[in-house]
């Protein structure tokens, strides 16, 4: 182990190190960006501060990058990420064209919905595809993420702790959803981005593909915003399953050589245990030492989660 041995926000410990080295989180990223284009006030956001337009792959690995940082990188890095976040969301505003109104990009409202919708997402995705985690486990997650969540300025306990808070703020935030213009120009993109010619071949065999899944594993009612037909919830699990084991037949330290590298750099610091894999998490029990709280097991039963009754 180096001497520089800092575990950052989450740890090896945790479900988030776990879940986020796992290659399907590419898919669910796509999954996230349809849905939180159905925020109207969201995506308005998005599209008139940006050049998604023109640097959509950009913008994606930015996002990649910050979920990394955030997971695997020192709390110092994490925290300066968050702050970096924070200054350009309160530099930022947005135009309603139907009421006139000029709003923040960093109100809470806003703030949780694309939380929610990335959480959501990669929660989805992961356990859809054959991830295996148990129901204990993805509440683990969920109240973990309200560390990244304070990072961009939210107040944690205004944010979901478990599955059955984040269903209800999905039932909650339902009405204020709608596909308008500007979700359907983020819809358009997705099923065909702008590629130079030599990559079209590509787009046509691999990402029509990525986003046909990624819009497939959307909530019953995105499609009905939408207005776009999917497939059976049985066919996306089977396609699901498909892609993650392909997906996972890659060698893990030939995928995370790719940008950013954060999880390689995190071994570096914190020695080869820390490498994270799906298989940590089986078996595993929890530790319920409080209502809503739960703590992992780092004694002598080898990092599992114990139940305390």
């Amino acid at each position: 182990m180096a001497a520089d041995a800092r575990p950052g926000l989450f740890g090896p410990a945790s479900v988030t190190w776990q879940m986020h080295g796992d290659p399907m989180m590419w898919i669910a990223g796509v999954r996230a960006l349809y849905l939180q284009a159905l925020y109207p006030r969201a995506v308005r956001g998005v599209l008139q501060n940006s050049d998604f337009r023109r640097d959509a792959w950009g913008r994606l690995l930015r996002t990649a990058d910050f979920v990394g940082t955030v997971t695997y990188g020192a709390a110092e890095a994490a925290e300066r990420a968050g702050a970096r976040v924070r200054r350009i969301h309160a530099a930022l505003t947005a135009l309603d064209p139907a009421t006139g109104e000029r709003y923040r990009l960093d109100e809470p409202d806003l703030l949780l919905w694309v939380h929610c919708a990335e959480v959501d997402s990669y929660l989805t995705v992961l356990r859809g595809s054959g991830f295996p985690l148990t129901d204990d486990q993805a509440d683990r997650y969920i109240a973990e993420q309200r560390t990244a969540a304070r990072l961009v300025g939210l107040d944690p306990a205004a944010v979901p702790a478990t599955a059955v808070q984040l269903a209800e703020y999905f039932r909650a935030v339902l009405p204020r959803l709608a596909a308008g213009p500007e979700a359907r120009e983020v819809d358009a993109f997705l099923r065909r981005p702008p590629v130079p010619p030599p990559l079209r071949p590509a787009r046509a065999l691999l990402w029509r593909r990525v986003a046909s899944l990624a819009y497939d594993a959307l909530p019953p009612y995105a499609h009905r915003l939408y207005g776009r037909p999917a497939a059976s919830p049985a066919h996306t699990r089977r396609r699901l399953v498909a892609a993650g084991t392909l997906l996972r037949c890659v060698p893990a330290r030939l995928r995370w050589r790719l940008p950013p590298g954060h999880i390689l750099r995190a071994m570096d610091r914190l020695g080869s245990g820390s490498r994270p894999s799906p298989y940590k998490l089986r078996g595993q029990t929890v530790i319920l030492d409080a209502p809503g709280r739960v703590q992992p097991n780092n004694g002598g039963d080898g990092g599992r989660w114990r139940r305390r009754g």
